[in-house]
């Protein structure tokens, strides 16, 4: 075990404490690797690299501070206004992990709306992981992120057990976990609140995410508790999730494939949905959208979905939405109720539209609304092979005055079975 306080580590929250850190860092792998200790304190820390078969344990009462300065981390570049860094970083590195009832503390405590985070031209995410294997994430706390909280990129057999996150849930790009590009991850017994998306499989690279299993874990975000996309530039298949709670959402379960992904063996079982309202609008508890991102994107897929026993509070609709030429195969719905929780105008509502959406103004405004608009609690559009098996719809008397009672919408050859 190597204890940072014998590589000049102190307790403060006053100095970088990174250089220490990485010295213990360092004289573990130098030996074979093995477990850095963090021991209970406050300990500020700029950048700090894992490496090949190192452990990083923090002690009950330990807390790693990120430091706010921007001189203490290798900066990258994402845009042209906004560089990123991250506090603890591995890159090609096996057998590594991030463990103990410690915390760590981000550099994301304050509100950030749109407006304000346009101004910014930094931001620190706790974990950055790429091409990394055999990675442990466990029990570990993590309080507000500043951008995503676990960015892992390429990684393969990643494990996140009884982990918490806690960010502000008004922080924008405060994700939870960003499986991106990865294969083999298992999430369990999590508890995430997000300024963001809780838990989002993206592919900002041409390589596929699969084999991924999410279980009893509960979310809480004004945003997307699960999402796959928006970056879908790689596949989508044998994704799991089961036995979750999600509360206060946007969307419960979201799908935007923009860039050409295909997604293909996804599965949702026994789950509970809560969605927030929104300016006075009820938002949708399932989401599923093929888009492009520009005019010339290539269009994506999705197919052989699955949602099962779940349980839905909400006063928006499920929206299903493929493109003429990408119609959404096999998709089943079992045993999901869907209880509207109050009034909810339909005229005025859009679709979600993230934000790298750059489609010309005229052809967005129509797929925006086309079905989104639609009198109904479900809605389907360009489906083929659309399976409903015990699905029920509650609407209480007062709405059912105001809303229409046409519950389901099949546009075009979808097939319905209720």
């Amino acid at each position: 075990m190597y204890n940072i306080l014998d590589y000049g580590a102190r307790s403060t929250r006053l100095e970088n404490n990174a250089a220490s850190i990485q010295a213990a860092i360092d004289a573990c792998a130098a030996n074979g690797g093995g477990v850095v200790y963090i021991p209970p304190g406050d300990y500020l820390s700029g950048a700090i690299e894992l490496a090949s078969r190192v452990n990083l344990y923090l002690e009950a009462g330990a807390t790693l501070w990120a430091s706010p300065d921007p001189a203490h981390y290798m900066l990258k570049q994402t845009t042209p206004s906004i560089a990123m860094g991250a506090l603890i970083r591995a890159e090609q590195a096996e057998d590594i992990g991030i463990m103990g009832p410690g915390r760590i503390h981000g550099t994301g405590v304050e509100e950030l709306p749109l407006e304000e985070a346009r101004k910014l031209h930094f931001r620190i995410a706790v974990c950055v992981l790429e091409q990394c294997r055999q990675v442990n994430i466990r029990q570990i706390q993590i309080l507000y992120s500043d951008a995503w909280t676990l960015h892992l990129l390429r990684c393969e057999n990643v494990f996140i057990e009884g982990i918490t996150i806690a960010n502000n849930r008004n922080r924008l790009n405060s994700d939870g976990i960003d499986p991106d590009c990865c294969r083999n991850v298992h999430i369990s017994n999590c508890r995430i609140q997000a300024g963001d998306d809780c838990i989002v499989f993206k592919t900002t690279q041409p390589y596929p995410c699969e084999n991924i299993t999410v279980t009893n874990c509960t979310f809480d975000t004004p945003c997307a508790a699960i999402k796959l996309g928006t970056e879908s530039l790689g596949s989508f298949s044998d994704i799991l999730v089961s036995n979750c709670v999600i509360r206060n959402s946007h969307i419960g379960i979201g799908f935007f494939i923009y860039d050409g992904g295909r997604v293909e063996r996804v599965q949702f079982s026994n789950m509970t949905i809560e969605t927030m309202e929104h300016e006075g609008r009820g938002k949708f508890p399932i989401f599923m959208d093929i888009e492009r991102r520009f005019p010339d994107s290539p269009v994506g897929s999705i197919r052989d979905v699955i949602f099962r026993d779940i349980q839905i509070a909400s006063r928006g609709s499920i929206l299903l939405q493929g493109m003429e030429e990408s119609r959404m195969e096999n998709i089943a719905f079992s045993h999901v109720t869907q209880r509207v929780t109050g009034y909810a105008s339909f005229h005025d509502r859009r679709k979600p539209v993230a934000s790298g959406r750059r489609q010309p103004q005229t052809e967005r405004s129509a797929r925006d609304v086309t079905f989104a608009a639609k009198e109904a609690y479900f809605i389907a559009a360009y489906v083929d092979f659309l399976e409903i098996d015990g699905h029920s719809v509650h609407i209480p008397e007062e709405v059912d005055r105001l809303a229409a009672r046409s519950i389901y919408y099949i546009q075009e050859q979808a097939q319905e079975n209720s």
